[in-house]
């Protein structure tokens, strides 16, 4: 069961599950998620990726833009075009257990992220992944224009929206990753996964 936007509120100032939060989000949030919004986009280098058993390697993430240079400027993504975006709010997943209600047990919290409605509405797609107890730092995620219209979005805008889940159970150990604190590519080519 999902913690509510309030909930997640009064647990921010322990644990600082969502820094950065816009005003509206801090103030008057509206249902059960909070708006996350862009602060940084790349496009990824002509270079092949690789997953392998022990090793991987990603392509370089090319810098397109970024709001603290660039202030809200307008991106256009083409039809079938990909690219990546990155949070301006840093998410921290505790890597220990959060009392989050008085009655229930501590549990671990992980956050899951939706895109907003306008996304899907637009022909643009989503592409995230799970975000472990352990984790801190801003979040990335893949955009890609399915649509047959390009799509514009401002650095800044609200895009996607976070969601607290309790965790039943217990962990081995919490994320210790490679991708700790929103790195954006292998380091140095091929590198051992960990």
């Amino acid at each position: 069961m999902p913690l509510s936007a309030l909930k997640v509120l009064e647990l921010n100032t322990k644990y600082h599950l969502v820094e950065g939060l816009c005003e509206r989000d801090l103030e008057n949030p509206e249902g059960i998620g909070l708006d996350l919004r862009v602060g940084e986009v790349y496009s990824l280098e002509e270079k092949d990726g690789f997953l392998g058993v022990e090793n991987r390697t990603t392509p370089e993430a090319i810098f397109i833009a970024n709001i603290e240079k660039d202030g809200n400027k307008k991106i256009t993504l083409k039809p079938g075009e990909y690219i990546l975006v990155k949070t301006i709010e840093k998410i921290t997943a505790p890597a220990e257990k959060v009392l989050y209600e008085e009655g229930e047990p501590a549990r671990f919290l992980m956050p899951h992220v939706y895109p907003r409605s306008t996304l899907q509405n637009c022909g643009v797609a989503l592409y995230c992944t799970k975000t472990d107890p352990g984790y801190s730092g801003q979040l990335r995620f893949g955009l890609a224009n399915h649509g047959k219209r390009n799509f514009g979005f401002e650095l800044g805008a609200r895009m996607f929206n976070i969601v607290f889940f309790p965790v039943y159970g217990e962990l081995k150990r919490a994320y210790e990753g490679q991708w700790q604190g929103g790195k954006r590519a292998s380091i140095n080519g091929l590198e051992k996964q960990i």
